[in-house]
């Protein structure tokens, strides 16, 4: 690799890629965290009996987020990388293929589409960890209000982290988007069905 190169890892904290990605993965965190609430309050309340169905039901939201995540992002980007290269091209009146520019813009298109799906992966994935242990140290209701706590810290993660990158106050951006998820479990309890 030549000096002037960075590699994806050194890339995703440049400008150029960073927020991006970041905004992909605490977007599309936001949402997984939020359906892994609607999944498992769901799940409870239609009355489902066993903590392994639970999470398979959420590992298929899981599967159905990361894909659409990972695969929308890449699209879009692969779409913004080429109009892009196009646009310089025509500027400079040279072709771009196999050059530094075209492998950097690739390389935003990689990190960018990897953390789009990683966020909501993580989003449903860690608040699923409660339903291993239905039957043993939780019974289903425990397991799913602690689901639903582990979300909540999970979006007031996002907020605070976001809020520190923009020097606004961290814990009431947590709040904000903590409360995403209690609104989210709520609603679902007086949901007809």
């Amino acid at each position: 690799m030549a000096d002037d190169e960075a590699s994806l890892t050194d890339r995703i904290d440049t400008d150029m890629v960073g927020p991006i990605a970041r905004r992909y993965f605490v977007s599309n965190g936001f949402d997984g965290a939020l359906t892994g609430v609607g999944v498992t309050v769901g799940a409870y309340l239609s009355g489902i009996s066993d903590g392994l169905t639970v999470i398979s039901l959420g590992l298929a939201a899981a599967v159905g987020l990361t894909t659409s995540g990972v695969w929308s992002v890449w699209e879009i980007e692969r779409a913004e990388m080429r109009a892009e290269i196009q646009e310089t091209e025509e500027a400079m009146l040279a072709d771009l293929s196999d050059t530094r520019i075209e492998r950097d813009k690739m390389s935003n298109q990689v990190v960018n589409a990897l953390m789009s799906g990683l966020g909501p992966l993580l989003g449903l994935i860690v608040p699923l960890t409660p339903f291993l242990f239905e039957g043993t140290a939780f019974s289903l209701l425990q397991a799913t209000l602690v689901s639903v706590a582990m979300a909540v810290g999970i979006l007031f993660s996002f907020g605070a982290y976001m809020a520190s990158i923009s020097r606004q106050r961290w814990y009431i951006a947590g709040i904000r988007m903590g409360l995403a998820g209690i609104v989210v479990a709520v609603l679902n309890v007086f949901l007809p069905g």
